[in-house]
């Protein structure tokens, strides 16, 4: 079941992942305008655009700290060194290995493995299947109740009944807050923003969603962060987060699912014999890890 789940103030769509499920991100196109436009050149070969566009795919999790102005220098950089390396490979020989032709032979697989889900998977899905899926997801969600809060954290039960007496002569909360918390949120008055059950430790989830919307606990609340005062600013149900919103979560979950069924229909085809196993259950096997992305080129 896809269940909307609003964090603070931002709302994502997710579904809970089983067991070696895969999880498709769609692969963002490469530019491919300049594709010819020659960066760099390693005894004679170019280096081009297209080169770094697919290289910018293959090191995606490397660069994802990189400042987008720095990435291209950088991999031309990786490039020259690869091209480097690859003619002292073949100077060496070692282009005519065995181990060189069973690396090219995986390497040809998984980019035509990678082509195949690009083209006839995810190429595939349009715009009414994602409305369509998430027409029929919010059709059965049941919104939860969500609490927008504020909180002073304070490290004693005497500090923090002192700051009730306060509250109770007429003392503004996010004054106070702002002066006395403990807590990051001091900052905005102590604003923790909206928050659904599940989402707080217990102690403190419990006497928010106990309060009315507009008061404060009387009694302080323990927890494992020290002592609290909580005012409950409002109370509604979590709105649905629109299509828009959303939308790419949703490609996410109707390409996994379409790769799934994709795969399964081709399996049925194939014939697929599995020999040499082990005599384990299955049970005491510990797959190797799925990839997130069986779109993505492969890593070098």
């Amino acid at each position: 079941m896809i269940q909307f789940i609003r964090a603070g103030h931002a709302g994502r769509f997710v579904r809970p992942l089983a067991g070696a499920a895969l999880l498709l991100a769609c692969t963002a196109p490469l530019a491919l305008a300049d594709d010819a436009e020659v960066l760099a050149r390693v005894n004679g070969r170019d280096i081009t655009v297209g080169e770094v566009n697919l290289a910018k795919e293959a090191f995606a999790e490397q660069l994802g700290q990189v400042p987008e102005t720095a990435q291209q220098n950088i991999l031309v950089d990786v490039l020259i060194d690869m091209h480097v390396l690859a003619d002292a490979a073949e100077k060496a020989g070692l282009a005519g290995t065995d181990l060189f032709e069973r690396r090219m032979a995986f390497l040809r697989n998984q980019a035509l493995r990678n082509a195949f889900v690009e083209e006839k998977v995810q190429a595939a899905i349009t715009d009414e299947e994602l409305q369509a899926r998430y027409q029929k997801d919010v059709a059965g969600y049941q919104a939860p109740e969500e609490v927008h809060a504020r909180h002073i954290l304070v490290k004693t039960d005497e500090e923090a009944k002192a700051i009730i007496a306060d509250l109770d002569a007429g003392g503004d909360f996010a004054a106070i807050a702002a002066e006395k918390s403990l807590d990051g949120s001091k900052a905005n008055g102590g604003d923790l923003g909206f928050f659904t059950k599940g989402q707080m430790v217990p102690e403190f989830e419990a006497a928010a969603f106990d309060l009315e919307a507009g008061s404060y606990n009387k009694v302080p609340v323990k927890t494992q962060f020290g002592f609290h005062i909580i005012k409950v600013e409002e109370k509604r149900t979590q709105p649905v987060p629109s299509f828009e919103e959303v939308k790419e979560q949703v490609r996410q979950v109707v390409s996994r699912e379409t790769f799934g069924s994709v795969m399964e229909q081709l399996k049925a085809e194939a014939e697929i014999e599995r020999l040499g196993e082990a005599d384990v259950p299955q049970t005491d096997v510990v797959p190797p890890a799925a990839p997130a992305d069986p779109a993505a080129p492969a890593q070098p």
